[in-house]
């Protein structure tokens, strides 16, 4: 094992992914991996072994990481041994030093997975045609063979805690063809269970849409397992990923199903395709274009169009600076909303944004399917990606999500006010009445002056029944 590494070494090799997770990490029958390995292995694995060995060792390594002081401009340091490492020379040094014994087991316990995968494969190479990754669940009746191996792994790693600093919150798409969506989810189901994972995750024949919250080893895993998953490792890059502070107590539970469409825009994806979305524009290049549009003396006679297509409530505590914000409450509202306002669109050059880029692929197809537009450009990875890159940049206020966090905050900007008092405030809460599952915002002030609903009919309810006798459930109007 050498005694210092490439920092890149784990990002350069394939995903660390472990399959078959009953294998024994800790077999004592392994005494002298390093010449027992290279003697009982045919042909075929030797030629494996040196990649083995590098993925058990970056795969070790990564489990000593933790999350360096936010003063620091590295994301990650690693703690072994009760030892503090701050680059990963150090960290690789120690390893490769103090910890052979367990990087020899792993690495045998990868060669047996691989030696078993190159097995299956070949048992159930299909005669006919068809796709083996679906032949393979078809006899296993279910996604258990394509988990991850977490028992080299404490539990305490791999379930996060309530404090958002110990989490994650995973948050991605993919648009592709997928054949049988009912396979997808039953994978997705066992490997969200199976790396304690909440969340929703939408599949359909059009995609897979996913916001997974659990400790950070648990999101890591689960996103290598996508980018090295055979359905989607071609369409899918480390990018495609937006992280944010969480866990999986984001999430009251886990939620996987299969649906038509994997955003809802209410119009069938065989009428309106992904595959016709609009030019995609990196953050860089739609931070150019808005300041060029905000530079014009009064861009609003300008050719150009900056659309939130996002609800109302989520453009209310959060927007780009000149931008148009449709009054809709979901987005299956969108198409009505372009249908009555094709006039100005006419001859218009649109920058569309959304919260992570999803609603855009499907929104921006829409749209230039009226033909009434010059270009239709969207922002690649969404609001999320460019906050990364301009927290304080066009975009004022906070960063709304469909979780129990309700928001994400960037920068200091507050674009919102009470809904009472009228006073500067951005922080949504349920509405006070049982049932109506509105967002309300309401300050601290008026809060403790009663004011916690989302109207006045809803206040008005909450009163009588304060007043009235107690009962189990009324229905809402």
């Amino acid at each position: 094992m050498p005694s210092s590494t490439s920092s890149d070494q784990g990002d350069d090799q394939e995903p660390c992914i472990l399959r078959f997770s009953d294998l024994d990490l800790k077999d004592t029958n392994l005494t002298n991996p390093s010449i027992d390995l290279k003697a009982e292995l045919d042909g075929i694995m030797k030629k494996k072994y040196s990649f083995a060995k590098k993925k058990a060792f970056a795969l070790f390594v990564k489990t000593k990481q933790v999350l360096a002081p936010p003063f620091e401009c590295k994301e990650e340091w690693w703690k072994c041994c009760q030892q503090l490492f701050t680059d990963p020379v150090g960290i690789h040094r120690h390893v490769s030093t103090q910890h052979a014994d367990e990087i020899y087991h792993q690495t045998a316990s990868i060669l047996k997975q691989m030696a078993v995968t190159l097995s299956t494969s070949k048992s159930l190479r299909p005669a006919d045609g068809k796709n083996p990754l679906q032949v393979y669940f078809t006899h296993s009746h279910e996604g258990s063979a394509w988990l991850p191996d977490i028992s080299c792994f404490s539990p305490d790693l791999l379930i996060s805690g309530h404090d958002c600093e110990e989490g994650e919150v995973l948050l991605y798409y993919c648009y592709l063809d997928l054949e049988d969506p009912h396979w997808v989810c039953a994978w997705q189901t066992a490997l969200c269970q199976h790396l304690h994972l909440t969340g929703k995750v939408r599949i359909a024949t059009e995609g897979i849409n996913g916001t997974v919250g659990g400790s950070k080893l648990a999101t890591r895993l689960y996103m290598e397992v996508m980018l090295s998953c055979p359905l989607f490792k071609d369409y899918l890059c480390k990018d495609d990923f937006k992280t944010s502070k969480g866990g999986a107590h984001c999430f009251p539970e886990l939620r996987v199903g299969v649906f038509e469409e994997i955003v809802p825009m209410g119009i069938s994806p065989s009428k309106i395709s992904y595959k016709k979305s609009g030019i995609h524009l990196s953050p860089g290049e739609f931070h150019k274009e808005v300041e060029k549009l905000l530079s014009q003396a009064s861009h609003e006679q300008s050719d150009t169009i900056l659309l939130d297509c996002r609800n109302f409530y989520e453009s209310k505590i959060g927007r780009f600076q000149g931008c148009l914000a449709p009054d809709i409450r979901k987005f299956s509202y969108f198409p009505s909303y372009v249908d009555k306002n094709l006039e100005l669109f006419r001859e218009k050059r649109v920058l569309m944004y959304c919260t992570g880029g999803i609603r855009c692929e499907r929104g921006s197809a829409y749209l230039k399917a009226k033909g009434v537009c010059k270009e239709v450009f969207q922002l690649k990875g969404g609001i999320h990606k460019y906050l990364e890159k301009f927290p304080d940049g066009f975009y004022k206020g906070k960063l709304f999500v469909f979780d129990e966090r309700y928001a994400l905050s960037y920068n200091s900007d507050v674009v919102s006010a009470c809904s009472y008092c009228g006073t500067q405030w951005d922080q949504y809460k349920l509405c006070s009445t049982p049932q109506c599952r509105q967002l309300v915002l309401t300050c601290p002030a008026c809060q403790g002056q009663g004011s916690t609903a989302c109207c006045v009919t809803c206040q008005d309810k909450g009163i009588k029944r304060a007043s009235g006798p107690t009962q189990d459930s009324f229905k809402e109007e």
